[in-house]
């Protein structure tokens, strides 16, 4: 009998730590290129954005680049490089540093469940695979959804909406699991059920306000293995 419902997992921040890393490598290239200190927290509350459109928005955040004159909204073009610098050094940096790790009740959470489970990431395809097979198996997730699969990145409803189109359901069919506010947006914007794990972070539940309710806020990936171990096994089939 075909499953009627499914979860659907981001990578980074709820399965995978590597967060930390891409934020050092992104502050070490910001400064780097022009100077510029950028805080964990400045990234983790746009993490889910493409990388490049990531550091066009610190960059706007910033107002500055450091030694470069100061820019306004219409210097567009002269963002638009600088961004793309910072991400391409970033790349390399995070190339180099080449770590990370599962999150703490990650690999029982995804072999305890046991309807479809999607993991969405807008990282490289190669990177997720990779990630996917060293830490959870090949065949841990019906669907797998990587950058390359998107049009358009969080807080798009796309990545999401492309999950469910490939797993065969409908948004009441589906629970989204996030750590982040644009991802959570993405979420709400595709209409589907989301819950949050905060994990090692330095977001606070306060940073959710207005976009999920608090008690759909957990603390880490563990805590939230017995609530969707049960909605999955009530789970109606047909």
């Amino acid at each position: 009998m075909e499953i009627k419902k499914g979860i659907i997992f981001d990578m980074d921040g709820v399965l995978v730590d590597a967060m930390p890393f891409h934020c050092k490598a992104i502050q070490t290239a910001a400064k780097q290129e022009v100077n510029i200190d950028v805080t964990q927290r400045d990234i983790y509350l746009l993490e889910g954005m493409p990388g490049e459109d990531m550091v066009r928005e610190l960059l706007r955040h910033k107002r500055h680049t450091g030694n470069i004159e100061e820019l306004s909204d219409d210097d567009s073009d002269k963002l638009d490089s600088i961004a793309h610098r910072i991400h391409e050094r970033k790349k390399k940096i995070f190339q180099q540093i080449n770590a990370s790790a599962p999150i703490n009740g990650a690999k029982e959470l995804v072999s305890s469940i046991h309807c479809k489970k999607a993991l969405v990431s807008g990282a490289a395809k190669q990177e997720v695979d990779s990630i996917i097979n060293k830490y959870f198996g090949k065949d841990a997730f019906d669907v797998v959804v990587s950058g390359e699969d998107l049009e358009e990145g969080k807080p798009s409803p796309d990545p999401f909406r492309t999950a469910l189109t490939k797993m065969g359901l409908t948004e009441s069919e589906a629970i989204v699991v996030e750590n982040a506010p644009l991802g959570v947006k993405a979420a709400n914007n595709a209409g589907i059920r989301c819950i949050v794990t905060l994990n090692d972070t330095p977001l606070k539940i306060s940073d959710f306000e207005g976009l999920i309710a608090f008690e759909s806020i957990f603390p880490n990936t563990s805590s939230v293995i017995s609530f969707l171990k049960e909605y999955c096994q009530s789970i109606p089939r047909d």
